[in-house]
């Protein structure tokens, strides 16, 4: 793989999303930096456990009152040379499309519509597409007011799921998740008027079983043709239920992988996608929840026999290296260290702290700990000790 990459061609990691906890982060700077690639990070700043990679040739922070633009021409350079710029939430992906004109001359960009990825990152708006292009989805109501919430309890039941259809708008330090279970009228309406400019979304609650959540991961090229992507089981998830994979596993599903090609088709998408499925047993239907245009965190999951993943393949791409279409290896697992002993244990499939263990050791691969760049899993665990006795505090006042 080291040979397949231009090693001339450097990479850009860009976050706007304040997460030091980002793992998806750290594995798109350690896949490109293993084969070869120069890869600069814009992200928070040292007290972020990824800025201690090895593989981190350069580290920028978010300067205040700069602009979006300007900064990243400024990065630009710095760097000095066209650089694969990959963005690592919904709102770098959103900007960047929408900024693609002025900054396609400082960086390799899919060739995206500029307006393409806020439609579909806005939940509210997807809920139109998925009308429109016939993909199935949990009914859907956005709300506003009390009269409002009462109306959509009463007709999609309880328990139900509440998403801010704008996460990226939400206020700073609100401590409001994207996604959350409701069990109470009165939880719902406890959610009116926090999200800042974000709409509120309640939606119907789709019963999953064990098997049932499931995502897609796919880097399609100017045709909107799939060149890599993966179907892979959200096995277990921080929150249960509403939140992110801390457990998953490749498995093929060519029902979910024809939705999102069809979907990618008829869109005209571009670059990196990450879509979010759940089994509705009632419908015999997978229904898409969330569609992400950006990497996702577990994107390392998926690889061949090379070691080409996603970021690879939009490097192989944009710098007009790529050959031939691949398939990523099935039967892969994942495991996110800092998250998943909480659900493990929740779910009783470890018993123990040793029985977690060994389902760490035997993951094919762990968002932090790697024996050659350790050193990102040990400011990770620090961080989380930190975070800990920091929340216990604010409990005791």
């Amino acid at each position: 793989m080291e040979k397949m990459l231009d090693s001339t061609v450097p990479a850009l990691v860009l976050r706007l999303d304040d997460n030091i906890f980002h793992h998806g982060t750290l594995g798109a700077i350690r896949s490109l930096g293993r084969a070869g690639v120069e890869v600069h990070g814009l992200i928070e700043g040292r007290h972020a456990p990824v800025s201690r990679s090895k593989y981190l040739a350069h580290m920028y922070t978010w300067p205040k009152g700069r602009g979006f633009v300007e900064t990243l021409t400024a990065v630009a350079e710095s760097i000095g040379r066209r650089a694969v710029l990959i963005t690592m939430d919904d709102a770098g992906a959103i900007a960047v499309a929408e900024h693609a004109a002025e900054l396609r001359p400082f960086f390799l960009l899919p060739d995206q519509a500029p307006g393409l990825p806020r439609a579909l990152a806005d939940k509210a708006g997807l809920a139109d597409v998925c009308a429109s292009l016939g993909i199935a989805q949990p009914e859907t109501r956005v709300v506003a007011t009390e009269q409002e919430v009462g109306s959509a309890v009463a007709a999609l039941g309880l328990p139900l799921v509440a998403k801010w259809a704008q996460p990226w708008l939400l206020p700073q330090g609100a401590g409001l998740r994207n996604t959350s279970v409701i069990h109470s009228l009165e939880q719902a309406v406890s959610l009116l008027g926090r999200g800042g400019d974000s709409d509120l979304l309640l939606q119907r609650f789709v019963q999953g079983g064990e098997k049932s959540d499931w995502f897609f991961h796919g880097y399609y090229d100017q045709d909107s043709t799939c060149l890599f992507g993966g179907t892979g089981r959200k096995e277990r998830a921080y929150p249960p239920g509403a939140g992110l994979t801390t457990y998953g596993c490749s498995v093929p599903n060519p029902a979910i992988e024809k939705a999102a090609n069809t979907m990618a088709a008829a869109l005209g998408y571009r670059g990196i996608l990450d879509l979010d499925f759940r089994y509705d047993a009632a419908r015999d239907a997978y229904c898409l929840l969330d569609f992400n245009p950006r990497l996702g965190a577990q994107f390392r999951l998926f690889s061949d026999h090379r070691g080409l993943d996603l970021v690879r393949t939009m490097h192989l791409h944009l710098s007009g290296r790529w050959k031939t279409a691949a398939r990523p290896v099935y039967g892969r697992t994942f495991l996110v260290e800092n998250y998943d002993i909480f659900p493990a244990f929740r779910m009783g499939r470890e018993r123990t702290c040793a029985g977690w263990l060994r389902a760490m050791r035997q993951a094919d691969e762990l968002a932090w700990l790697s024996a050659d760049d350790y050193w990102p899993f040990v400011a990770m665990t620090g961080q989380t000790i930190k975070r800990g006795f920091t929340r216990l505090k604010s409990r005791r006042k």
